[in-house]
C-alpha cells in the first residue's frame, strides 16, 4: 500500500526542490506524472490558486482544486484557506497566458484522486498513521491524512483524560499520530489519539507516592479536584477552595491504587499560566491495534477500544 504524506511535508525535501528547479527538471516531473508541493501566492475572484514553481508560475483551476469541489460537497474556502501554504498537485500541461507568459497548469484534486485510491481507501479500523492537525473546532480536531484529505479526531477521542477543548492538546501544524476508528459508508474517516498514549499503568509507573510533580486542574466538584498528570492520567485532589479548571497546579502524590485506578493527590499550589501544550508521548510504535486495554488486570472495572 502506497503512503500518502499531509501536504507541507513533501515542501522541502531535497526531491521536491530539484524537481522545481529549472524548465528541465519540471518537463520531467510533468512526464512522470510526479507529485510535487509549491506554495499558493494567491486565489483570484474565480478562485483559481496561482502558485510559484521558480521558473514559471501554475494556475490550479477551481474544480481541479479538491476532490468535491466540482459536485458542491466541499466547499471553496477550502480553496481560499489554502493561500500561504503548500500544496499538492501534478502537473498537467502547459498554456500561454495571451501576454507571451507560459504558465504550467495543475491539479490537486489529481493527486488528492490517486491518495484515496491508493492509499486511504485501503485502510482499515484499528491502521496507525501520520496525520497532520489542520483546523481545530471545540467538538474535534481535523488532521490531514494524506494530500490535504481531511480525517476528524472527535474531542472524546483525543485523549483518556477530559478536555474543554481540543486546542489544550493540539496546535494547528503539529504533525501526530492516530488510529482509525471508522470509516462511514461514504468513505469519511474518523480517528481516534487516545489509545496510543499508553495505559493507566504505563502512565502510572512514571510517578510514586512521595513526589511532588506539576499537573493540571481538569475539574472541581464538590468531592475533590480531578488534576491531570498526563494526558491519560488523572488524580483526585482533596477539596481546596478558589481553584478553578484551566489552572496549572503543585501535587504532593499520596498513593496510586491500581486495582481501582485510583491517584490521591493534595494541591500544593494552584496558578494560570499559558504554557503551550507538550508534543505527544507515544507509548507504541504498532502499525496495526485491533485491541487496546487502558485498565491494570487487578482492576474489575475495564476500559478498552476494539476495532
Amino acid at each position: 500500500m502506497k503512503k500518502y504524506k499531509p501536504e507541507g511535508k513533501l515542501l522541502s525535501t531535497p526531491e521536491n526542490r530539484a524537481a522545481l528547479e529549472d524548465m528541465s527538471s519540471i518537463m520531467q516531473a510533468y512526464t512522470k506524472k510526479t507529485p510535487l508541493e509549491a506554495r499558493v501566492l494567491l486565489c483570484d475572484n474565480n478562485h483559481n490558486l496561482h502558485l510559484d514553481l521558480g521558473p514559471l508560475r501554475g494556475i490550479i483551476p477551481r474544480n481541479e482544486g479538491a476532490i468535491g469541489i466540482e459536485d458542491g460537497s466541499v466547499r471553496d474556502i477550502a480553496l481560499i484557506s489554502r493561500v500561504n501554504k503548500p500544496v499538492v498537485f501534478r502537473i498537467t500541461g502547459f498554456e500561454d497566458n495571451g501576454y507571451g507568459e507560459r504558465i504550467a497548469m495543475l491539479s490537486r484534486r489529481a493527486v488528492q484522486q490517486d491518495c484515496y485510491n491508493e492509499y486511504i481507501s485501503k485502510l482499515l479500523p484499528g491502521d496507525v498513521i501520520d496525520a497532520r492537525i489542520t483546523h481545530i473546532e471545540g467538538f474535534g480536531a481535523f488532521a490531514d491524512i494524506g494530500a490535504g484529505l481531511v480525517a476528524l479526531i472527535p474531542i472524546d477521542a483525543i485523549s483518556v483524560s477530559r478536555i474543554p477543548h481540543p486546542n489544550v492538546r493540539f496546535s494547528t501544524g503539529d504533525d501526530i499520530k492516530a488510529i482509525v476508528k471508522d470509516i462511514a459508508d461514504d468513505g469519511k474517516i474518523t480517528l481516534s489519539h487516545k489509545e496510543l498514549l499508553g495505559t493507566w499503568e504505563q502512565n502510572a509507573q512514571n510517578f510514586c507516592a512521595g513526589q511532588t510533580v506539576p499537573g493540571i486542574i481538569r475539574s472541581v466538584e464538590k468531592y475533590g479536584v480531578f488534576v491531570e498528570l498526563a494526558p491519560n492520567l488523572a488524580g483526585l485532589a482533596e477539596p481546596v477552595p478558589d481553584v478553578y479548571p484551566g489552572q496549572h497546579a503543585t501535587v504532593y502524590i499520596k498513593s496510586l491504587i491500581p486495582e481501582r485506578m485510583k491517584i490521591k493527590l493534595i494541591i500544593v499550589d494552584a496558578f494560570s499560566a499559558d504554557y503551550p501544550p507538550e508534543q505527544p508521548q507515544y507509548y507504541t510504535d504498532a502499525q496495526h491495534i485491533s485491541r487496546w486495554i487502558y485498565s491494570p488486570e487487578c482492576c474489575s472495572r475495564q476500559i478498552e477500544s476494539t476495532f
